[in-house]
């Protein structure tokens, strides 16, 4: 019985590290993605800021957090 649980535990153990491998084949980025995904990232970064920083969001975010602080304990 522990015998025959150890061989499938082995067994197991050994189709997963042959799955991780097979996985693990191309799992990185190479320097041109990186590149086209800093650039994707600052621009919408910038986008981001451009909506936050006008003056209808300002003014709602003004407005929640003031009605936040006014708030009675």
């Amino acid at each position: 019985m522990w015998g025959q649980l150890c061989a499938r535990a082995r067994a197991w153990a050994r189709a997963w590290r042959r799955k991780a491998r097979a996985v693990r084949g191309d799992a990185g980025m190479v320097t041109s993605e990186y590149a086209m995904g800093l650039i994707a990232a600052v621009g919408f970064a910038g986008l981001l800021y451009k909506v936050v920083t006008s003056g209808q969001v300002r003014a709602a975010l003004q407005g929640v957090v003031e009605k936040a602080l006014d708030v009675q304990f």
